[in-house]
């Protein structure tokens, strides 16, 4: 998921992801260029833009894999169900991006045996109004990247997550009016952390609907400070059609799922029909062991869950605070009782359940 450069004698380079995303481009520069009336591939018309050039894509099917390094340019289909980027199961991403600023808009990427739509080490990006479907591993993608904002955009039939973020501190990223389906996680989050907000938007038939987790594999472990507002999470785990493999089931049939990280904020999902959990506080163990602390989950629904709506357990699961949920079960019993969000706190109460198993088959 990284992205470098080799420079081979005595010359002067300057990365183009170096300069912050405001000194990139003062202005829009107000060229647009056209594919494929004024360039063949879309590849083309990215290597002719500079800084606040458009490039705009007209109807039509491209096989091609595109890459991107200079910073501020937008890419823009102008019809996102009829501008398709189609990897056919040979190609390995549809748009990768390694410069700042830049927008991708308004398209589709199927078929990839990778990813849809990737960010990697930048800073300042923005998705919107994207398709992505039938890749490889993600959908819509951001590693190591912050300052940015996926919107009004679908994604489905990734193994891996149909929208992903990680390995960043602070993020400062927004996901609004997304919708994630029928993949290994409908959202997921690794070590991504700060001003990290997922908002209206819906996760359904998914192996596991929502997830931020810890790895020690990335940097910037651990995750923390994600907030989850307004979301609908549904059927997670319900069903076999969700595409997934190894990684992913060991979080399958939970709706929203807090592993390893810290300072959580979760309030106002509706989360029915988990097959295991429908919103689960635990920690993880990898190369280090990180509890789960400091979340608040409050003024969720969470109804029809196969083991327990809301479920809290392990080794260092403290500090955690339960209120004004609507629900019907609770691993260990009283768990909002016992953990509430006010003075009366007994945060014992979930770390009693730590020889439980909460992810089920």
């Amino acid at each position: 998921g990284m992205v470098g450069v080799v420079v081979v004698g005595n010359v002067e380079y300057t990365p183009p992801g170096s300069r912050g995303v405001l000194a990139a481009v003062e202005s829009a520069t107000g060229v647009t260029r056209r594919v494929p009336q004024d360039y063949p591939t879309i590849q083309n018309g990215v290597d002719a833009a500079n800084p606040g050039d458009l490039v705009l894509i007209d109807k039509g099917e491209y096989t091609e894999s595109v890459f991107v390094t200079t910073p501020s340019i937008t890419l823009r289909g102008v019809d996102r169900n009829a501008v398709v980027l189609d990897g056919k199961f040979g190609l390995g991403t549809g748009i990768m991006v390694g410069g700042n600023g830049v927008v991708i808009e308004n398209m589709t990427a199927r078929n990839y045996t990778l990813n849809g739509f990737f960010w990697t080490g930048v800073r300042g990006f923005r998705g919107s109004y994207l398709t992505a479907y039938n890749n490889g591993d993600y959908g819509i993608y951001a590693f190591g990247s912050t300052d940015g904002l996926f919107e009004h955009s679908y994604a489905s039939g990734s193994p891996d997550s149909a929208f992903y973020v990680g390995q960043c501190a602070p993020c400062r990223v927004v996901l609004n009016d997304v919708i994630g389906e029928y993949s290994g996680l409908g959202y997921s989050g690794t070590n991504s952390s700060g001003d990290m907000y997922l908002i209206n938007s819906r996760f359904a038939h998914n192996r596991s609907g929502i997830s931020t987790t810890t790895f020690d594999i990335e940097l910037n472990p651990p995750g923390r400070d994600t907030t989850i507002i307004g979301n609908v999470v549904s059927d997670s785990g319900a069903d076999n059609e969700a595409a997934g493999f190894y990684a992913t089931e060991t979080l399958a049939g939970n709706g929203i799922a807090l592993v390893g990280t810290h300072n959580n904020h979760v309030e106002r999902n509706y989360v029915v029909r988990s097959r295991n959990n429908g919103i689960v506080v635990i920690p993880i163990l990898d190369r280090h062991y990180w509890p789960s602390t400091g979340h608040v989950v409050r003024n969720n629904t969470v109804l029809d869950s196969g083991r327990a709506d809301l479920t809290a357990g392990g080794l260092g699961t403290m500090r955690n605070c339960f209120s004004g949920n609507v629900y019907r079960s609770s691993l260990p019993w009283g768990l909002e009782a016992l953990n509430g969000c006010g003075k009366f706190r007994l945060p014992v109460a979930s770390d009693l359940s730590s020889d439980m198993t909460f992810f089920g088959s």
